[in-house]
């Protein structure tokens, strides 16, 4: 595995119950340490989580979060799969909020209705899903949906979702407030949520090693 996203077919299209078939093979799929297996565009696709240098923005995005969801709602970055049965998806966002009464459940996936707000962390390998394939698809259910693009240093939320998608948006560069409206309500604080590149830290070691060599 190398980090990108793969693609695995499923049952054939015309089958009627292929959705339900291809859930089954996700949650059956022995996906190695640090991958994700979702249903995008009718295929399972085996994708990593986050990078490491993504650990202190969706912490920091979890605590902001969490201190405004809706009462009986839960915070969370583990491994669940949502589905959507309308759309024949099936998503594991990087950061949820969901009514807590629908992991009374059995099984291994949870309705997609109770989600209150899902956070993407785009990456190379999975950037065309999180504003093509996942914005469709939440913007018919899910109240709200931020994009934290990692590699534009900037969050766009999606809010009022319809039959034909979020019918309201607005974007801002990280370290400027971003307003998430109800059922959360606040001001987030995006400035924690720029990440460094391999190069600005170069550079920066470099300008020091400068100046303490000129002193």
């Amino acid at each position: 595995m190398i980090e990108r996203s793969m693609a695995i077919d499923g049952p054939p299209a015309e089958a009627s119950d292929a959705f339900e078939d291809m859930l089954r093979i996700v949650e059956e799929l022995d996906t190695p340490d640090g991958y994700k297996a979702e249903l995008i565009r009718g295929k399972i696709v085996v994708s990593p989580w986050s990078r490491l240098r993504y650990l202190r923005p969706m912490r920091s995005l979890r605590a902001q979060v969490e201190a405004h969801a809706p009462e009986g709602h839960v915070t969370e970055t583990s491994p669940f799969l949502f589905t959507f049965p309308q759309s024949e998806r099936g998503f594991g966002p990087d950061l949820f909020v969901a009514d807590e009464a629908a992991f009374d459940a059995e099984g291994r996936h949870a309705d997609g209705t109770a989600l209150s707000l899902v956070a993407e962390l785009t990456s190379d390998s999975t950037k065309d899903a999180d504003w093509l394939d996942k914005l469709d698809t939440y913007g018919r259910v899910v109240p709200v949906y931020l994009v934290l693009d990692m590699q534009l240093q900037e969050i766009t939320g999606f809010w009022d979702p319809s039959s034909r998608g979020y019918r309201s948006r607005h974007s801002v560069p990280f370290g400027d407030s971003l307003r998430v409206p109800a059922p959360f309500g606040f001001e987030l604080d995006t400035s924690g949520f720029v990440v460094r590149s391999k190069a600005d830290t170069a550079d920066d070691a470099g300008e020091e090693n400068a100046d303490a060599q000129g002193a």
